[in-house]
């Protein structure tokens, strides 16, 4: 198992395109500016030590030496020691919306970053518990399967965006169905699912969904997340605001919190609806109704110890910054001099 101790140190990786762009700009200056002396061969001539290769070869090592101290600041750390035994609990499954319209900034800052933040305040109060993560848009995909690993199930939430599937849309049915491939029921265990979105399925029938994992005994919850009088989808360019999403009469599309949906799904799933707000993301409620299930032993598989290897990527850096350092920016004049081919008659 293979985590990061300070993941954000890993945003230092996004400088690597900056330098690549400064980099070839300062070459098409350099030649540009030697273009306007005259005829390249002649220039070349007049300066013989100047090396128009190894300002690339020095880059080179200098970027991947900064991109293995980032590594190294992070401090990856794997996974040595797995500890077996026997827990009791149940089994839950958050199934999350990370379409377009979760955007929206109807809870702050806006209701993915809402509901992640809501799922992370779970994770640290579960104890025995399994859990597991799926993400939907236009389709269902497992983020994370079921687990005790409790820091790994940190760590893929804090990598969901509305960015990481490639069909938008909300298939609601499709994350039930796939939350019931994912649920192992050869253990006994008792098991949850839930579903944190803003109702606006568009895509299939969720409310067929939720009958079929009721008849399985799986409870469906649901977490409305936004508001009824709704708000616009921004528009994000680089990460930054550029306006909001329009239909095809050039009118602002505005989402609103489906709770009808919402609360047809917790009917047939046979679970409890609440709304979330910026006060209460309503998962107390939806705990306090798992806590109530029968819990059951299962067996698990958890990784204890966790050994540093940031080590490494500091030396291999090191390492590359030295090579780097005594690599001339010139010439060696007596080696191009060196014609070890040349034939004397």
């Amino acid at each position: 198992m293979l985590r990061f101790e300070h993941i954000a140190f890993l945003w230092g990786l996004a400088a690597i395109p900056l330098f690549i762009l400064v980099f070839f700009l300062v070459r098409s200056w350099k030649r540009k500016a030697l273009a306007s002396l005259g005829d390249k061969a002649t220039v070349r001539k007049m300066i013989p030590e100047v090396s128009f290769t190894r300002p690339g070869l020095k880059f080179i090592f200098f970027t991947v030496a900064f991109a293995s101290l980032v590594i190294g600041a992070a401090n990856p750390q794997i996974g040595t020691k797995v500890e077996e035994g026997k827990k009791s609990g149940a089994d839950l499954m958050i199934l999350l919306d990370v379409s377009n319209s979760m955007l929206a900034g109807d809870l702050s800052p806006n209701r993915l970053e809402n509901a992640k933040r809501a799922i992370s305040q779970l994770i640290d109060n579960l104890h025995n518990d399994r859990i597991g993560i799926i993400i939907f848009a236009g389709e269902a995909y497992v983020q994370l399967p079921i687990t005790t690993d409790y820091s790994a199930a940190k760590l893929f939430l804090n990598n969901i965006s509305t960015d990481i599937v490639p069909t938008q849309g909300t298939a609601i049915g499709a994350a039930i169905d796939m939350g019931m491939k994912s649920f192992d029921f050869v253990n006994g265990t008792s098991k949850a699912m839930v579903l944190m979105t803003d109702g606006e399925n568009f895509e299939d029938d969720a409310i067929a969904a939720a009958k079929r994992a009721t008849d399985k005994n799986v409870a469906i919850h649901v977490i409305g997340l936004g508001s009824v009088e709704g708000a616009p989808v921004p528009i994000y360019q680089n990460g930054n605001p550029t306006g909001f999403r329009k239909d095809e009469n050039g009118q602002t599309v505005i989402t609103k919190l489906n709770e009808q949906m919402c609360k047809e799904i917790s009917e047939a799933g046979n679970g409890v609806y609440v709304r979330a707000s910026n006060a209460n993301s309503g998962l107390g409620i939806v705990m306090n109704q798992i806590g109530k299930m029968e819990q059951k032993t299962f067996d698990s598989k958890v990784f204890k110890n966790y050994e540093d290897r940031f080590q490494f990527f500091l030396g291999f850096a090191l390492i590359l910054l030295v090579i780097e350092f005594f690599i001339s920016s010139k010439k060696n004049l007596k080696l191009s001099e060196l014609n070890l081919f040349e034939v004397r008659k």
